[in-house]
């Protein structure tokens, strides 16, 4: 690749890494620092970017207003989930959650009018218009980049302005995180995750502080599923299965569970393996296919997921005072 296709390149595969920064962080607050083994983290990223894409084209709302509707919605949908399963324990909740994952998906698959389908947003009444998303959010990123311009030049393309926007937001979440989880709230958190019978007897509501983590990991979800819609435009029911939660596993476990800044160096990880490995061509990468690539880039994620399960359970950073796995 030439130089500014190879900045190009690499500038999506952080904007990648940042999307999953995002998400992951989500699954960090509910799973790391709750203790929630929550298998369908992945459905509030497809109710956010859907709810946003839909309040755009089809009811033709303004983009702001749609993006805090998606994140709101993904808080209720956490919220009606969250309240039949969060008594539910380690398994039992893992398996309803992915249920619920696969509830999600399979209506956007079928709900052809609304969701556009299986051939995703690229089918929804109106997608032409402004690429399917309000012309505010074109007007914003163009602004973005000509700020980013003024220090990059030419180099500032819509991948690098969106690297910047997505690392931004990613960064600011880190730091509210890192203040929630060490105010009483987040210590509540984590002896919820200890011991749940030692917390109700200390007086907390045990129910109630699951909730609350469910509800605002599904906001975070919501978030990264805009930054999702906003970087690929077009997206379908297949982006939103089952895997894509258990990559946010892998960050999380990688990065070091409990430990918020340790999520986008799983990230950036992850990332390059997942995206990075099929346009690397230096031997013996370059015997291989770009499909085989692909497949490789598949083995290599589970083969360090169990790498680190044999190693190094608590991840880069963790501690193993801080496992949540039993």
């Amino acid at each position: 690749m030439s130089g500014l296709a190879n900045v190009q390149f690499w500038a999506f595969v952080g904007v990648v890494a940042g999307i999953y920064t995002i998400f992951a962080l989500g699954l960090q607050l509910q799973f790391g620092f709750t203790g929630l083994l929550n298998f369908g983290h992945v459905a509030f990223m497809a109710i956010g970017a859907y709810t946003m894409a839909i309040l755009v084209v089809k009811v033709e709302w303004p983009l702001w207003l749609s993006a805090l509707v998606a994140i709101a919605v993904s808080m209720l949908f956490g919220l009606i989930i969250g309240l039949p399963t969060v008594r539910l324990r380690a398994d039992y909740l893992a398996i309803t959650t992915i249920a619920f994952g696969e509830i999600i998906r399979f209506i956007a698959v079928n709900q052809q009018t609304l969701t556009g389908g299986p051939q995703g947003t690229i089918n929804l009444t109106g997608a032409g218009r402004a690429s399917s998303y309000n012309r505010e959010w074109l007007d914003f990123q163009g602004w973005a980049q000509d700020q980013l311009e003024v220090i990059l030049g030419d180099h500032a393309t819509r991948d690098l302005t969106m690297l910047v926007l997505v690392w931004i937001v990613a960064v600011v979440l880190i730091v509210l995180l890192q203040f929630m989880v060490h105010s009483p709230w987040g210590r509540v958190l984590r002896s919820v995750r200890e011991d749940e019978d030692a917390t109700s007897a200390l007086g907390k509501n045990v129910f109630s502080y699951k909730l609350q983590a469910l509800a605002v990991g599904a906001a975070i979800g919501a978030i990264a599923g805009l930054f999702f819609a906003f970087q690929f435009s077009f997206f379908s029911p297949q982006d939103f299965d089952p895997l894509t939660t258990f990559f946010a596993y892998v960050i999380v476990l990688l990065g070091g569970t409990a430990k918020n800044w340790g999520v986008p160096v799983g990230a950036l990880i992850f990332a390059f393996i997942f995206a990075g490995t099929r346009f690397l061509d230096f031997w013996p990468l370059s015997e291989l296919t770009s499909a085989d690539r692909a497949f490789l880039r598949l083995i290599v994620v589970g083969l360090i997921l169990i790498g680190l399960m044999a190693f190094r359970p608590q991840g880069i950073f963790g501690k193993k005072e801080e496992m949540v796995l039993e």
